[in-house]
């Protein structure tokens, strides 16, 4: 997220890139973005930014010439001034185009009167950035580190007793209504410099800093030159050590003499930063996440305010190709696996010749069944075709086999007959037989 500095540099790159420049039209909006309409449009004006801590400010001033008492000024023309207050949120930027390079996420576009015409555009890929017409400075946020040094050390050292001293210090650097521009890797390398732990009580760190009351109106700076001797009696300087609050004020003047290549998000250069930071996202550092989910990088023992079960949160940045110059064993990794790309080819040529002889045997074999079909075509032309397709593992019927089958089935139609004629006789019942017998009297007999 861009912080203090990066919004200051913006400011500066926005007055370098539009000076002597007329701007004229209507301020567009992209109908993506959920941010106001801009209502300012006139023929000619000029951009001018201004930051304080986290914000920036674009003031857009009509410019009056001899002619214009005399012209006719249409109702849509603006005549007053207008200040447009940016916060940067995650990803935003401003940048300076031509018409035909405009950015795919320029989601406010200020045109220039000339030909061919250029474009300020403010970009947000994320679109988590806001912009506000007719906006002032934010009333919750206090004095600008960077400007307001002053009254920016009063105003912490005045509302010690706030509830938001009660907080660890990396999370009491992170509130706006104290430390206006500092951000999330400036806390680290604030702390790291005077090896303050990042979950100690805040209060208890800045109470030392107390001014006494002959110093509340004007502030002494912290930070002076002294000259002393060593023992080989040459003049050395020594800086006086700086407390917190000076470090707040000083650590981000050193970002913003870095330059726009020290931190320019429209070329993605972040190598000059990446050099410069000692502790945040560097190797060796511990991280942890505070009461809120942010990462705080440290050195040494995390304080006794450390979130319970609170685990390391090893998030390095993505180092470019062209930051630095490789090692020898990052240049003999790179050989090896040069070597590895070209070797993959070879193995490709070699599959490729596999499936080609897979593939030709499986035309021989088919072949191969082809002329077995033929053959055995003429023994089978009688008789009649059977519905389905008969599997190559089953052997085609002959002849021997037929009639194997029509013996069997004469044997099954005799045997059946036969349980069939005895069934029959045991059905059947005995007919008695008659005998003739003397006295006209008959008995009856059965038959053995």
């Amino acid at each position: 997220m861009p912080e203090g500095p990066e919004l200051h540099l913006a400011s500066l790159y926005v007055n370098k890139m539009c000076e002597g420049l007329v701007f004229s039209g209507a301020v567009e909006k992209s109908e993506v973005n959920k941010n106001p309409e801009v209502p300012f449009c006139c023929d000619a004006y000029c951009i001018k930014a201004h930051s304080r801590g986290k914000e920036v400010r674009l003031s857009l001033t009509p410019i009056k010439n001899d002619d214009d008492g005399k012209r006719k000024v249409t109702k849509h023309q603006s005549q007053q001034p207008m200040d447009v207050v940016f916060r940067f949120g995650m990803s935003g930027f401003f940048r300076f185009t031509s018409v035909d390079d405009l950015p795919k996420h320029a989601h406010l576009r200020f045109y220039t009167n000339e030909n061919p015409r250029r474009v300020l555009s403010f970009e947000d890929t994320r679109r988590f950035g806001s912009w506000h017409p007719n906006g002032t400075w934010q009333k919750d946020r206090g004095p600008c580190v960077i400007f307001e040094y002053e009254s920016f050390r009063e105003n912490v050292l005045s509302n010690l007793s706030d509830k938001t001293f009660d907080k660890p210090i990396c999370e009491a650097l992170l509130n706006q209504k104290y430390f206006n521009g500092i951000g999330n890797y400036l806390r680290a390398e604030i702390l790291f410099r005077l090896q303050i732990p990042p979950f100690v009580k805040a209060r208890t760190v800045l109470e030392g800093l107390v001014l006494k009351d002959e110093d509340k109106n004007k502030v002494k700076k912290e930070i002076t030159v002294v000259e002393s001797t060593d023992k080989t009696g040459k003049k050395v300087v020594k800086a006086e050590t700086p407390d917190l609050l000076s470090l707040c004020h000083t650590v981000p003047l050193e970002v913003v003499q870095l330059g726009e290549t020290g931190y320019a998000p429209a070329k993605g250069k972040y190598s000059v930063l990446q050099a410069w930071m000692r502790c945040y996202s560097v190797d060796g550092m511990n991280s942890l996440g505070d009461h809120n989910g942010r990462t705080i990088w440290f050195k040494g023992d995390p304080g006794p305010l450390m979130p319970k079960g609170a685990k390391s949160r090893k998030i390095m940045w993505k180092r470019q190709k062209d930051d630095h110059d490789y090692t020898d064993s990052k240049k003999a990794k790179k050989t090896r696996t040069d070597s590895i790309a070209k070797a993959k080819p070879v193995k490709k040529k070699e599959n490729i010749k596999v499936k080609k002889e897979n593939a030709t045997s499986k035309t021989q074999n088919a072949s191969k069944r082809q002329k077995k079909k033929v053959n055995a075509a003429p023994a089978d032309e009688n008789k009649p075709k059977t519905r389905g397709k008969r599997s190559s593992k089953v052997p085609p019927k002959t002849g021997k086999n037929s009639i194997k089958s029509q013996r069997v089935e004469e044997e099954i139609k005799t045997k059946s007959y036969s349980v069939a004629c005895r069934k029959s006789a045991t059905k059947a019942k005995p007919q008695p037989k008659r005998s003739g017998t003397r006295g006209g009297r008959s008995k009856w007999c059965h038959s053995d």
